[in-house]
């Protein structure tokens, strides 16, 4: 009886699935923000069929089969990315206490742990997200495969496996006789050669994007290593993301032609003006200081000025920038939704407009991301990846605090009680 059940089973199941996704769906849209532009269209029907957009406009004729979304009182925008997350990783308060992680959680559980993290995120209107890698022993990739094939709903999850990073990873002092426990998340590479083996050992095991680590200790990666990584990678498809603060280190990365720059909190006008000239983009993970505080961060407020500072340069410069948080604590009685829209008041804190922050989480991150002819834009052919909110988000981008409308792939995940 057990062995016929599941044979008769998994044929319902996926005839349920096909239906589900054959399904037309049409969402009266009062108030259709474009991002890319800024501006709003009113009173517009979006067709959805087969996961996709088919039509928009104010004359979109509905189906007589279609279901009917009433969203006319609301604010309708793509669904928001995140270029720089570690779903994967978390369960602690403080920075110091990151390390431990591969004493207490194996990579299995790591990866529930990103599908718990990854689906709060989705609720809340994230609908991408870029793991940039502390996944363990490639979690994050087993995450991305499983949402894929259907057997959990999650956000699209791009990974970057094991970091690539100069002999230690991002750890220091660890005492000789505890062994490079690092590697469980770290690839050592310390030349252009063992670069480029990481490279492909990361493309192997199928990651979407390339990271390095340039300058977490007092040596950094020269531009031949960082030229040798961005040269593997894009001879395979793949960007390369480096995680560098300032400095020397922040110059090489500029020259070997990385294509983001991840953090760059301590970056100058000239090395902005660089970037810009280069169509570089700065993934700023431009964390409010009260997130460095609480975490126990020595330089937090410190760090958190530079920030402001760094992110009001940037855009005056004109440095392409995408939307990143690089949130990797969890505190008490707060979601990484809540912590992730904590970053709005940064941007605002640095005079960057509304409808540039929307860009930023949508068109930028999408082009950043390589998949804005998948997601990015409420387009025909494009994935419906939809949220909507009361309140109007190029007026006050705390709106996106109440979103309560969410489409994936086009699926309604949530709607207006």
């Amino acid at each position: 009886m057990r062995k016929r059940w599941k044979l008769i089973a998994l044929p319902v199941v996926c005839w349920f699935i096909g239906i589900l996704h054959a399904q037309t769906i049409a969402l009266r849209a009062g108030n259709l923000i474009d991002p890319a532009t800024g501006k709003v269209a009113h009173n517009q029907v979006i067709l959805i069929k087969n996961q996709k957009v088919v039509e928009v406009g104010d004359q979109v004729a509905i189906p007589k089969e279609a279901q009917v979304v009433d969203l006319s009182n609301s604010w309708v925008m793509p669904g928001v990315m995140d270029a720089h997350t570690h779903i994967t990783e978390g369960g602690v308060e403080r920075w110091q206490d990151l390390d431990t992680i591969y004493l207490r959680e194996s990579s299995g559980l790591r990866s529930l742990r990103g599908l718990h993290t990854g689906q709060v995120l989705l609720n809340a209107g994230i609908t991408t997200v870029r793991d940039i890698g502390n996944e363990a022993n490639y979690a994050a990739v087993d995450l991305k495969r499983a949402i894929r094939r259907g057997w959990f709903v999650g956000p699209t999850v791009l990974t970057a496996g094991k970091i690539i990073a100069p002999y230690g990873g991002q750890v220091s002092g660890i005492p000789p006789e505890e062994g490079p426990y690092w590697q469980e998340e770290y690839i050592d590479a310390d030349s252009p050669e063992a670069v480029r083996a990481a490279v492909r050992k990361n493309i192997y095991y199928g990651v979407d994007v390339i990271k390095l680590v340039a300058d977490n200790s007092p040596y950094h990666y020269s531009v031949e290593e960082i030229k040798a990584a961005v040269d593997e990678a894009h001879h395979a498809g793949l960007k390369v993301a480096v995680h560098v603060l300032g400095g020397e280190a922040a110059d090489n990365v500029i020259e070997g032609g990385a294509d983001s720059i991840e953090h760059g909190f301590f970056l100058t006008d000239d090395q902005l003006r660089r970037m810009k000239s280069k169509g570089m983009f700065l993934v700023g993970t431009d964390f409010p200081t009260t997130h460095f505080v609480r975490g126990g961060l020595p330089e937090g407020q410190k760090w958190g000025e530079a920030i402001v500072d760094r992110l009001k340069r940037a855009y005056a410069i004109g440095v392409k920038m995408g939307f990143g948080t690089d949130i990797v604590m969890d505190f008490p009685n707060t979601t990484r939704a809540d912590m992730t829209w904590d970053y709005l008041a940064v941007w605002k804190a640095a005079g960057v407009p509304s409808a540039e922050v929307l860009k930023c989480m949508t068109t930028n991150d999408a082009e950043l991301l390589g998949i804005s002819k998948e997601r990015g834009a409420i387009s025909p052919g494009l994935f419906a990846d939809i949220i909507a909110m009361p309140e109007s988000p190029l007026a006050d981008t705390e709106a996106l605090r109440h979103v309560n409308f969410v489409m994936k792939n086009g699926t309604i995940l949530r709607q207006p009680k």
